[in-house]
């Protein structure tokens, strides 16, 4: 049987102790997600760690997502071109 790790309190809920990747795995996040709810949901409670670095933090993984999603939707409007412009101008005579 697996223990659970004592995780630092700042990654807990203060009422229902809900820990910070309890809450990313129900959501099913990704990992620059679930990184961004990470940092927010600790914001101002990790000794010696100013609450602005962790909203940096997480405004940092939130602009990672935005860009690989951006990303992501050229490659898929670059297939599209491609499937429509290569595969239908194709000769099948060579």
């Amino acid at each position: 049987m697996t223990k659970k790790r004592k995780l630092p309190t700042y990654y807990e809920g203060k009422y229902k102790k809900i820990r910070a990747h309890e809450v990313i795995a129900d959501y099913n996040l990704t990992y620059n997600l679930g990184t961004a709810v990470t940092y927010l949901l600790r914001a101002g409670k990790k000794p010696n760690n100013p609450v602005t670095q962790d909203i940096k933090k997480a405004i940092d993984h939130l602009n990672f997502e935005l860009e690989k999603l951006r990303l992501e939707d050229e490659s898929s409007l670059l297939t599209k071109i491609n499937t429509k412009y290569f595969n239908e101008n194709t000769d099948s005579t060579d």
